[in-house]
Protein backbone atom coordinates (compact mmCIF):
# COMPACT_ATOMS: atom_id res chain seq x y z
CA UNK A 1 0.00 0.00 0.00
CA UNK A 2 2.41 2.58 0.76
CA UNK A 3 5.01 1.17 -2.22
CA UNK A 4 1.50 1.91 -4.14
CA UNK A 5 1.32 5.34 -2.60
CA UNK A 6 4.61 6.56 -3.41
CA UNK A 7 3.71 6.11 -7.19
CA UNK A 8 0.62 8.13 -7.01
CA UNK A 9 2.11 10.57 -5.22
CA UNK A 10 5.07 10.67 -7.84
CA UNK A 11 2.68 10.76 -10.81
CA UNK A 12 0.58 13.30 -8.74
CA UNK A 13 3.27 15.63 -8.59
CA UNK A 14 4.22 15.62 -12.34
CA UNK A 15 0.56 15.99 -13.52
CA UNK A 16 -0.30 18.66 -11.09
CA UNK A 17 2.76 21.20 -11.27
CA UNK A 18 4.23 20.00 -14.78
CA UNK A 19 7.55 19.00 -12.99
CA UNK A 20 8.74 17.31 -15.90
CA UNK A 21 11.25 19.68 -17.79
CA UNK A 22 13.23 19.98 -14.61
CA UNK A 23 13.70 15.96 -14.31
CA UNK A 24 16.81 14.23 -15.77
CA UNK A 25 15.61 12.32 -18.54
CA UNK A 26 16.58 9.30 -16.92
CA UNK A 27 14.34 10.01 -14.00
CA UNK A 28 11.65 10.76 -16.29
CA UNK A 29 11.72 7.47 -17.81
CA UNK A 30 11.42 5.79 -15.01
CA UNK A 31 8.29 8.31 -14.00
CA UNK A 32 6.34 7.40 -17.30
CA UNK A 33 7.36 3.96 -17.03
CA UNK A 34 5.46 4.17 -13.55
CA UNK A 35 3.17 5.60 -14.98
CA UNK A 36 2.07 3.50 -17.15
CA UNK A 37 1.58 0.68 -14.82
CA UNK A 38 -0.20 2.34 -12.81
CA UNK A 39 -2.20 3.34 -16.31
CA UNK A 40 -5.13 0.43 -15.01
CA UNK A 41 -5.71 1.36 -11.96
CA UNK A 42 -6.12 5.00 -12.09
CA UNK A 43 -8.56 4.87 -14.69
CA UNK A 44 -10.99 4.12 -12.54
CA UNK A 45 -9.77 6.06 -9.93
CA UNK A 46 -8.95 9.21 -11.52
CA UNK A 47 -9.75 11.26 -8.43
CA UNK A 48 -7.40 9.82 -6.41
CA UNK A 49 -4.23 11.65 -7.60
CA UNK A 50 -6.03 15.01 -6.21
CA UNK A 51 -6.27 13.23 -2.69
CA UNK A 52 -2.68 13.71 -1.97
CA UNK A 53 -2.08 16.77 -3.93
CA UNK A 54 -4.17 19.82 -4.79
CA UNK A 55 -4.12 20.52 -8.47
CA UNK A 56 -5.37 23.51 -10.47
CA UNK A 57 -8.33 22.28 -11.34
CA UNK A 58 -11.93 22.34 -10.39
CA UNK A 59 -12.30 19.67 -6.98
CA UNK A 60 -15.67 18.07 -7.67
CA UNK A 61 -18.62 18.24 -10.61
CA UNK A 62 -19.21 22.45 -9.76
CA UNK A 63 -22.61 23.10 -10.72
CA UNK A 64 -24.29 20.69 -8.50
CA UNK A 65 -22.19 21.16 -5.48
CA UNK A 66 -22.35 25.24 -5.74
CA UNK A 67 -25.52 25.07 -6.59
CA UNK A 68 -27.19 23.02 -3.29
CA UNK A 69 -24.34 25.31 -1.28
CA UNK A 70 -26.05 28.55 -2.19
CA UNK A 71 -29.63 26.77 -1.89
CA UNK A 72 -28.40 25.96 1.99
CA UNK A 73 -25.82 28.16 2.88
CA UNK A 74 -26.90 32.04 1.56
CA UNK A 75 -30.18 33.61 2.65
CA UNK A 76 -31.92 36.67 1.33
CA UNK A 77 -30.31 36.52 -2.19
CA UNK A 78 -32.20 35.01 -5.24
CA UNK A 79 -30.72 37.64 -7.41
CA UNK A 80 -27.14 36.78 -6.24
CA UNK A 81 -27.56 33.22 -5.72
CA UNK A 82 -28.69 32.85 -9.81
CA UNK A 83 -26.31 34.97 -11.37
CA UNK A 84 -23.70 33.16 -9.26
CA UNK A 85 -24.89 29.57 -10.23
CA UNK A 86 -25.12 30.85 -13.89
CA UNK A 87 -22.01 32.92 -14.07
CA UNK A 88 -19.23 30.73 -12.87
CA UNK A 89 -20.63 27.08 -13.51
CA UNK A 90 -20.59 27.97 -17.21
CA UNK A 91 -17.22 29.95 -16.73
CA UNK A 92 -15.68 26.84 -15.09
CA UNK A 93 -17.29 24.05 -17.70
CA UNK A 94 -15.86 26.12 -20.71
CA UNK A 95 -12.37 25.14 -21.53
CA UNK A 96 -11.46 28.25 -23.64
CA UNK A 97 -13.12 31.57 -22.27
CA UNK A 98 -12.63 34.63 -24.68
CA UNK A 99 -11.75 36.69 -20.96
CA UNK A 100 -11.49 36.16 -17.23
CA UNK A 101 -14.75 35.61 -15.35
CA UNK A 102 -15.16 39.41 -13.37
CA UNK A 103 -17.37 39.48 -11.14
CA UNK A 104 -18.85 42.46 -8.69
CA UNK A 105 -20.65 41.88 -5.66
CA UNK A 106 -22.02 44.94 -3.88
CA UNK A 107 -23.75 45.32 -1.41
CA UNK A 108 -24.10 46.36 2.40
CA UNK A 109 -22.27 44.49 4.89
CA UNK A 110 -23.43 41.44 6.37
CA UNK A 111 -25.54 40.66 3.43
CA UNK A 112 -22.86 37.59 1.80
CA UNK A 113 -20.63 38.76 -0.49
CA UNK A 114 -17.06 37.56 1.45
CA UNK A 115 -19.45 33.99 2.05
CA UNK A 116 -20.35 33.81 -1.34
CA UNK A 117 -16.22 34.41 -2.12
CA UNK A 118 -15.25 31.55 0.15
CA UNK A 119 -18.21 29.33 -1.12
CA UNK A 120 -16.43 29.93 -4.99
CA UNK A 121 -13.41 28.68 -3.64
CA UNK A 122 -14.62 26.05 -1.72
CA UNK A 123 -16.51 24.52 -4.89
CA UNK A 124 -13.16 25.01 -7.24
CA UNK A 125 -10.38 24.26 -5.25
CA UNK A 126 -9.80 21.36 -2.85
CA UNK A 127 -8.50 23.48 0.22
CA UNK A 128 -11.08 26.25 -0.68
CA UNK A 129 -10.02 29.79 0.51
CA UNK A 130 -6.83 28.11 1.85
CA UNK A 131 -6.03 27.00 -1.73
CA UNK A 132 -2.52 28.43 -3.04
CA UNK A 133 -4.45 29.03 -5.90
CA UNK A 134 -6.75 31.34 -4.11
CA UNK A 135 -5.40 35.06 -3.57
CA UNK A 136 -6.63 37.84 -1.78
CA UNK A 137 -6.28 41.72 -1.26
CA UNK A 138 -7.59 43.82 1.22
CA UNK A 139 -7.12 47.39 0.35
CA UNK A 140 -6.45 48.44 3.68
CA UNK A 141 -3.69 46.22 4.41
CA UNK A 142 -1.96 45.54 1.08
CA UNK A 143 -2.70 48.99 -0.37
CA UNK A 144 -3.21 51.39 2.58
CA UNK A 145 -0.74 54.72 1.33
CA UNK A 146 -1.73 56.72 -1.58
CA UNK A 147 1.50 58.17 -2.12
CA UNK A 148 2.78 54.40 -2.86
CA UNK A 149 0.15 53.81 -5.34
CA UNK A 150 2.59 53.40 -8.32
CA UNK A 151 4.34 50.49 -6.39
CA UNK A 152 1.21 49.17 -5.66
CA UNK A 153 0.47 48.93 -9.54
CA UNK A 154 3.59 47.32 -10.33
CA UNK A 155 3.69 45.09 -7.41
CA UNK A 156 -0.11 44.06 -8.00
CA UNK A 157 1.00 43.40 -12.00
CA UNK A 158 3.84 41.11 -11.06
CA UNK A 159 1.67 39.10 -7.85
CA UNK A 160 -1.07 38.44 -10.56
CA UNK A 161 1.19 37.82 -14.00
CA UNK A 162 3.48 35.12 -11.27
CA UNK A 163 0.38 33.90 -9.76
CA UNK A 164 -1.22 32.78 -13.30
CA UNK A 165 1.79 31.30 -15.09
CA UNK A 166 1.73 28.64 -12.05
CA UNK A 167 -2.16 28.10 -12.45
CA UNK A 168 -4.50 29.44 -15.15
CA UNK A 169 -7.16 28.59 -12.99
CA UNK A 170 -6.14 31.17 -10.41
CA UNK A 171 -9.03 33.34 -8.49
CA UNK A 172 -8.08 36.78 -7.14
CA UNK A 173 -10.61 38.26 -4.84
CA UNK A 174 -10.22 41.93 -3.89
CA UNK A 175 -12.18 43.41 -1.12
CA UNK A 176 -12.86 46.61 0.25
CA UNK A 177 -12.97 47.67 -3.15
CA UNK A 178 -14.89 50.83 -1.86
CA UNK A 179 -11.24 51.82 0.29
CA UNK A 180 -8.94 50.97 -2.71
CA UNK A 181 -7.39 54.29 -4.02
CA UNK A 182 -8.65 55.50 -7.63
CA UNK A 183 -6.69 54.45 -10.74
CA UNK A 184 -4.84 51.81 -8.85
CA UNK A 185 -7.51 48.78 -9.99
CA UNK A 186 -6.79 50.09 -13.68
CA UNK A 187 -3.48 48.75 -13.75
CA UNK A 188 -4.85 45.20 -13.93
CA UNK A 189 -6.97 46.01 -17.16
CA UNK A 190 -4.75 44.20 -19.70
CA UNK A 191 -5.32 40.95 -17.94
CA UNK A 192 -8.75 41.32 -17.90
CA UNK A 193 -9.47 42.22 -21.66
CA UNK A 194 -9.74 39.59 -24.64
CA UNK A 195 -6.30 39.21 -25.42
CA UNK A 196 -5.02 35.55 -26.08
CA UNK A 197 -1.66 35.78 -24.24
CA UNK A 198 0.01 39.00 -22.90
CA UNK A 199 4.15 38.25 -22.52
CA UNK A 200 2.93 34.74 -22.90
CA UNK A 201 0.90 34.06 -20.42
CA UNK A 202 -2.79 34.01 -20.90
CA UNK A 203 -5.41 34.95 -18.53
CA UNK A 204 -8.35 34.03 -19.75
CA UNK A 205 -9.34 31.32 -17.73
CA UNK A 206 -8.94 33.29 -14.31
CA UNK A 207 -11.51 34.54 -11.88
CA UNK A 208 -11.53 38.09 -10.34
CA UNK A 209 -13.75 39.23 -7.97
CA UNK A 210 -14.55 42.22 -6.39
CA UNK A 211 -16.13 43.35 -2.86
CA UNK A 212 -17.41 46.25 -2.19
CA UNK A 213 -20.18 48.27 -0.06
CA UNK A 214 -20.35 50.97 -3.09
CA UNK A 215 -23.71 50.61 -4.41
CA UNK A 216 -25.46 49.55 -1.34
CA UNK A 217 -27.66 52.36 -0.56
CA UNK A 218 -29.11 51.80 -4.21
CA UNK A 219 -30.03 48.47 -3.59
CA UNK A 220 -31.23 49.28 -0.20
CA UNK A 221 -33.30 52.48 -1.69
CA UNK A 222 -34.98 50.12 -4.15
CA UNK A 223 -35.26 46.89 -1.61
CA UNK A 224 -37.48 49.42 0.18
CA UNK A 225 -39.42 50.96 -2.59
CA UNK A 226 -40.52 47.33 -3.21
CA UNK A 227 -41.23 46.99 0.69
CA UNK A 228 -43.38 50.53 0.71
CA UNK A 229 -45.20 49.04 -2.32
CA UNK A 230 -45.95 45.80 -0.43
CA UNK A 231 -44.73 43.81 -3.05
CA UNK A 232 -42.19 40.71 -2.24
CA UNK A 233 -38.37 41.27 -2.43
CA UNK A 234 -38.51 37.72 -5.10
CA UNK A 235 -40.19 40.05 -7.53
CA UNK A 236 -36.97 41.83 -7.83
CA UNK A 237 -34.84 41.68 -11.17
CA UNK A 238 -31.32 41.72 -12.07
CA UNK A 239 -32.46 44.70 -14.71
CA UNK A 240 -34.02 46.71 -11.09
CA UNK A 241 -30.64 46.86 -10.09
CA UNK A 242 -27.93 46.56 -12.84
CA UNK A 243 -27.77 50.15 -14.23
CA UNK A 244 -28.10 52.08 -11.45
CA UNK A 245 -25.78 49.81 -9.67
CA UNK A 246 -23.13 50.15 -12.50
CA UNK A 247 -23.71 53.56 -12.44
CA UNK A 248 -23.91 54.20 -8.61
CA UNK A 249 -20.39 52.44 -8.50
CA UNK A 250 -18.94 54.43 -11.55
CA UNK A 251 -19.43 57.95 -10.51
CA UNK A 252 -18.76 57.20 -6.68
CA UNK A 253 -15.62 59.62 -6.09
CA UNK A 254 -14.53 57.57 -2.84
CA UNK A 255 -14.80 54.21 -4.64
CA UNK A 256 -11.45 52.40 -6.37
CA UNK A 257 -13.98 51.77 -9.10
CA UNK A 258 -14.70 55.44 -9.68
CA UNK A 259 -14.42 56.33 -13.92
CA UNK A 260 -12.15 52.98 -13.87
CA UNK A 261 -12.04 51.59 -17.74
CA UNK A 262 -13.19 48.19 -16.46
CA UNK A 263 -16.36 49.53 -16.45
CA UNK A 264 -15.77 51.72 -19.43
CA UNK A 265 -14.77 49.63 -21.53
CA UNK A 266 -17.31 46.57 -20.19
CA UNK A 267 -14.78 44.11 -18.58
CA UNK A 268 -17.18 43.73 -15.38
CA UNK A 269 -19.09 40.11 -16.82
CA UNK A 270 -22.11 41.27 -13.89
CA UNK A 271 -22.50 44.09 -11.42
CA UNK A 272 -24.00 41.49 -8.11
CA UNK A 273 -26.34 42.92 -6.36
CA UNK A 274 -26.48 41.86 -2.79
CA UNK A 275 -30.20 42.76 -0.72
CA UNK A 276 -30.31 43.70 2.72
CA UNK A 277 -31.17 40.99 4.87
CA UNK A 278 -34.94 40.52 6.90
CA UNK A 279 -35.46 39.29 10.34
CA UNK A 280 -36.18 35.67 9.09
CA UNK A 281 -33.37 35.81 6.99
CA UNK A 282 -30.87 36.86 10.05
CA UNK A 283 -32.54 33.67 11.74
CA UNK A 284 -31.96 31.89 8.83
CA UNK A 285 -28.52 32.61 9.76
CA UNK A 286 -28.61 32.03 13.31
CA UNK A 287 -29.75 28.06 12.50
CA UNK A 288 -27.36 27.76 9.99
CA UNK A 289 -24.46 28.39 12.00
CA UNK A 290 -25.54 25.99 15.24
CA UNK A 291 -25.63 23.38 12.45
CA UNK A 292 -22.11 24.64 11.35
CA UNK A 293 -20.92 24.25 15.26
CA UNK A 294 -22.42 20.40 15.38
CA UNK A 295 -25.12 22.28 17.60
CA UNK A 296 -29.44 21.11 16.97
CA UNK A 297 -30.89 24.12 15.58
CA UNK A 298 -32.45 26.16 18.18
CA UNK A 299 -35.60 28.41 16.60
CA UNK A 300 -35.58 30.23 20.22
CA UNK A 301 -31.91 31.03 20.42
CA UNK A 302 -32.05 32.17 16.62
CA UNK A 303 -35.06 34.48 17.33
CA UNK A 304 -33.41 35.87 20.09
CA UNK A 305 -30.09 36.72 18.21
CA UNK A 306 -32.05 38.12 15.47
CA UNK A 307 -34.38 40.56 18.50
CA UNK A 308 -30.85 42.08 19.63
CA UNK A 309 -30.07 42.99 16.32
CA UNK A 310 -30.42 46.63 15.26
CA UNK A 311 -32.96 47.08 12.00
CA UNK A 312 -33.63 49.81 9.80
CA UNK A 313 -36.61 51.93 9.21
CA UNK A 314 -36.44 52.10 13.16
CA UNK A 315 -40.16 52.12 13.31
CA UNK A 316 -41.03 48.93 10.80
CA UNK A 317 -37.35 47.34 11.43
CA UNK A 318 -37.35 45.60 8.14
CA UNK A 319 -33.71 45.08 7.12
CA UNK A 320 -30.92 44.39 9.22
CA UNK A 321 -28.44 47.14 9.80
CA UNK A 322 -25.41 44.74 9.63
CA UNK A 323 -27.51 41.86 8.07
CA UNK A 324 -25.74 38.42 9.10
CA UNK A 325 -21.80 40.02 10.39
CA UNK A 326 -22.22 39.54 14.38
CA UNK A 327 -24.21 36.52 14.40
CA UNK A 328 -21.50 34.22 15.37
CA UNK A 329 -20.41 36.36 18.33
CA UNK A 330 -24.32 36.47 19.30
CA UNK A 331 -24.61 33.23 19.51
CA UNK A 332 -21.52 32.82 21.66
CA UNK A 333 -23.26 35.13 24.25
CA UNK A 334 -26.40 32.92 23.92
CA UNK A 335 -25.22 29.66 23.76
Amino acid sequence: MQRAKRHVLLLSLLLCTGVTDAIEPISTSIAVGMAAALTGFLASYQNILYYFNECCRPDSPLSKSLEADLESKLFGQHIASRIILKAVSGFMSNENPKKPLVLSLHGWTGTGKNFVSELIAENIFKEGMDSKYVHVFTSELHFPHSSQSDTYKTQLQQWIKGNVSECGRSMFIFDEMDKMHPGLIDSIKPYLDYYDKLDGVSYRKAIFIFLSNAGGESIVDIALDFWKAGRSREEIKLRDLETVLSLSVFNNKKSGLWHTSLIDKNLVDFFVPFLPLEYHHVVQCAMNEMKVRGHEPDLNVADEVARDLVFFPKSERVFAVKGCKTIQSKLDYYT
